[in-house]
């Protein structure tokens, strides 16, 4: 049985979507991250070196959303999910991904697109 490393409302200015404005400028997103890990030799420690540093997976998400360019909500979550399975320890994943903003004409609070992969 794997726990699970939550983070929540992790938000960035970055661009997706498929209208020409959208990838001229930048939108708030917003990302939910669920990671699967064995983190008993954490439980039993107290040691950082025993799980993952939710720190660093946070920088390293928020350097996606701020660096690289997407079309589609589908593969940013898929590409934030690579990103969290380069570290093997981690045996799953689900992202979520929302925009804030969405450029629809209903009053709609947010889009989204959730993925759960696994090993």
């Amino acid at each position: 049985m794997a726990e699970v490393i939550e983070l929540r409302g992790l938000r960035a200015s970055g661009f997706c979507g498929a209208l020409p404005e959208e990838q001229v400028r930048a939108q708030p997103l917003e990302v939910d991250l669920d990671v699967e890990a064995d983190l008993r030799a954490a439980c039993a420690s107290d040691d950082l070196e025993d799980t993952i540093d939710y720190g660093a997976l946070a920088a390293e998400v928020e350097r996606v959303l701020t660096t690289e360019r997407f079309t589609l909500l589908e593969r940013l979550a898929e590409r934030l999910a690579e990103v969290v399975l380069v570290d093997a320890r981690v045996s799953g994943v689900t992202v979520a991904v929302r925009k804030l903003r969405p450029p629809v004409p209903q009053q709609l609070a947010t889009s989204g697109v959730r993925v759960v992969r696994r090993r």
